[in-house]
């Protein structure tokens, strides 16, 4: 049974569909469809079972055939809403849950992959999996980073896998339910369509207009890297997931222009409340990533964000 919490998000719901597209046949889904409009997201995957959020808990704690049965945990799900400031509510659901999962799996020797995210990185510099360059600009970055440290401490001497993978900016199908938190991609989509432009922001913090950087990764890459570490349990450890190359925001709005053939670009006076709490280049370090044996090849924006449009067609 390889179960998928956030089965019904964004990075969830591809990680299911990967699985089963592999021959998976006992994928079972974990999520809160308090927001009904997520069904979307696995209405065409043929999971073996669903389970609320807090039913998995009840049924890790009850059910010992339930608890032994588990081959691995994907554990996708968190609140994403880098705009949330419910700090006791972020780390109930981001920090709280993964603990549980994690000390489950490590009680059980299951297999333990879930989501980190950049977000750790916050004001940084510098994008490598080590303490000095962990500086989170909101209590989403916080919750995910003191997660990461629990790790660090609780599974130094684990005799499973645990794997933390820090995704970058992740952008590609069965993300339209993430409204405002959807990527740019998504967005400049929809402007495009609805209004024949892509909005960006102007220059800011030393960049030109539209030239902000960072590591915009397609999600059909993510899956393949939780689908190799699951292939080799022997693999484990905190690690960046990004394609390693920044590109600029104007790189994916012409990618979008160059995909429908019309469109231009219009910048906007960058937002007075962003300012000093805005990321303006990320770019993963893969020397962790690449020393693990993980061979995933990234594609860049351009191939990324034509396949994307290809099936939302």
């Amino acid at each position: 049974m390889h179960i998928v919490t956030g089965g019904a998000g964004f990075i969830g719901s591809n990680v299911a569909r990967a699985l089963v597209e592999g021959g998976c046949n006992d994928v079972v889904l974990v999520d809160d469809l308090t927001d009904g409009h997520k069904f979307a997201n696995i209405a065409d995957l043929n999971i073996a079972d669903y389970l609320d959020k807090d039913e998995l808990i009840a049924r890790l704690s009850t059910d010992k055939s339930f608890a032994g049965g588990i081959t691995a945990i994907l554990h996708q799900g968190a609140c994403s809403e880098t705009t949330e400031w419910n700090g006791r509510y972020m780390m109930q659901n981001n920090y709280g849950y993964s603990k549980t999962l994690l000390h489950h799996c490590l009680e059980y020797a299951t297999p333990f992959i879930y989501a980190s995210s950049a977000a750790v990185y916050g004001g940084s510099s510098e994008f490598v999996e080590d303490p000095l360059f962990e500086r989170p600009l909101n209590v989403y970055g916080y919750s995910k980073l003191q997660f990461d440290r629990y790790v660090r401490r609780v599974a130094e001497t684990a005799k499973s896998q645990v794997v933390g993978l820090r995704y970058f900016n992740v952008y590609g199908p069965r993300e339209q339910h993430k409204g405002t938190m959807a990527s740019v991609a998504y967005h400049f989509n929809n402007q495009v369509l609805d209004e024949g432009e892509a909005r960006l922001f102007a220059g800011n913090d030393g960049y030109a207009d539209g030239e902000q950087l960072r590591d915009f990764v397609y999600v059909d890459d993510i899956c393949k890297v939780n689908l190799w570490f699951l292939r080799h349990p022997e693999a484990a450890g905190i690690f960046n997931a990004g394609t390693g190359r920044a590109q600029s925001f104007n790189d994916v709005a012409n990618a979008v222009i160059r995909w429908h053939n019309k469109g231009k670009i219009r910048y906007v006076p960058f937002p007075d409340h962003l300012k000093g709490a805005y990321q303006s280049f990320t770019q993963a370090d893969l020397t962790q990533l690449r020393q693990s044996g993980c061979d995933v090849e990234f594609r860049g924006v351009e191939d990324g964000v034509k396949n994307y449009l290809d099936q939302l067609v």
